[in-house]
């Protein structure tokens, strides 16, 4: 990730780097985008660790209300970003 990140940055001529999300919770790609910062001169951005969250802890506590309200799916349903509430 690291050397396509390296790789990107100079094809692009990009000097802003940010890293967000669950994947910028590892520390050893914390430290190591740290570093490449420094040594490129890049104004690099990452998030306080409490703030690099993972999806998985939104998608199991849907699943949990879903279940709770007895709400399952067959093996024909399709993947969606948009969940759909009901009532009941």
């Amino acid at each position: 990730m690291i050397i396509k990140l390296k790789k990107a940055a100079k094809d692009l001529g990009v000097q802003h780097i940010g890293i967000a999300g669950g994947v910028s919770a590892n520390t050893g790609l914390r430290k190591a985008v740290q570093e490449l910062g420094e040594k490129n001169d890049w104004q690099v951005y990452i998030p306080e660790f409490q703030y690099c969250t993972d999806n998985a802890a939104m998608i199991a506590i849907t699943a949990h209300y879903k279940q709770l309200q007895g709400q399952y799916a067959d093996l024909t349903a399709s993947p969606s970003a948009r969940e759909k509430w009901t009532n009941g």
